[in-house]
């Protein structure tokens, strides 16, 4: 069985310069606890932000979520795998570098 077997298929993008207020109404609205971070040109790395992320940085510090930016919180760049990567390394992946997502990318775009 490989990555590509069990990956989530529905991934939701936005950009780094909306607020963690509007993140969070996206996050609501399509039932996801995370956000791919696109990149800004073909040169950049896609990041992430998770809801731990916005608990941890924004709500347990007091800031205001409509004053501040995914570019601020976000997790960048993206630890990504490839699509026919076997699920035991992608375990053991996770385990070692202690993440919970790991986006796949087949070299052109997150799948």
């Amino acid at each position: 069985m490989k990555a590509q077997d069990i990956m989530t298929k529905n991934v939701y993008m936005v950009y780094e310069d909306i607020t963690v207020a509007e993140a969070v109404k996206k996050m609501l609205k399509k039932n996801t606890s995370s956000l791919i971070i696109n990149r800004t040109d073909e040169d950049d790395t896609y990041g992430i932000v998770t809801r731990r992320d916005i608990v941890n940085k924004v709500i347990a510090q007091g800031v205001d979520p409509k004053s501040i930016t995914l570019a601020q919180i976000m997790t960048k760049p993206l630890l990504t795998i490839s699509p026919n990567l076997p699920v035991k390394h992608v375990a053991r992946l996770m385990m070692d570098t202690n993440v919970r997502r790991l986006p796949v990318f087949d070299g052109n775009e997150i799948l």
